[in-house]
């Protein structure tokens, strides 16, 4: 049976089979944006329209692994972002918004929602089509993220405003590239549309 091919954005965004991904709000990273107050503002508002229209809001979480398991590329390219993941406090890697008790909070390992943690299959298994995807960092985890859900066949839309970094020039270059591959929308469209 062929699936249908959604074309209008109501329909792509329609709360019944979308879920909002809400990625590494975390005390290090928020702290660090170039536009705390603007993104505050916006990433509250779109996780309460989507609580309102009673849509799947799942948080992400920056979860190291223990040094010894963790693999010598990554503690590389850690050393390139200038973090040292065994020297940030424990209370840095809280997240600032509280999710609700019917929200999932996914601690992960990577730089993508797919790897190493049960998303698709809980997306899959409750009939998700859609993620809309916003967060910290853009250029990091937002665009990895947003590269593998359209790899995997959901629609994607990436909230451009509601989504930092603390690089205002990587964040404007990862909104670009990514306007040619998905849908890029700001907060107020994408409130307007659900």
């Amino acid at each position: 049976m062929e699936r249908k091919v959604y074309s209008e954005l109501k329909d792509i965004i329609a709360p019944e089979h979308t879920a909002l991904v809400v990625w590494d709000v975390q005390k290090m990273l928020v702290d660090r944006i170039y536009n705390k107050e603007e993104f505050t503002v916006n990433i509250d508002k779109l996780i309460n329209k989507a609580r309102e229209r009673n849509m799947p809001v799942f948080f992400t979480k920056i979860t190291p692994l223990p040094t010894r398991f963790e693999s010598p590329a990554r503690k590389y390219s850690y050393g390139k972002t200038g973090f040292n993941m065994s020297q940030i406090p424990k209370e840095m890697f809280d997240l600032v918004i509280d999710p609700r008790e019917n929200e999932i909070v996914l601690s992960k390992n990577t730089a993508s929602i797919f790897i190493g943690t049960n998303f698709e299959l809980m997306a899959r298994n409750s009939g998700i089509e859609t993620i809309i995807i916003a967060g910290i960092a853009t250029e990091i985890g937002v665009e990895s993220t947003a590269r593998d859900a359209a790899n995997r066949g959901f629609y994607t839309i990436v909230c451009s405003d509601s989504s930092s970094s603390s690089d205002k020039d990587a964040n404007d270059r990862s909104i670009l590239n990514m306007r040619k591959m998905f849908d890029v929308l700001s907060t107020d469209e994408i409130i307007k549309n659900l």
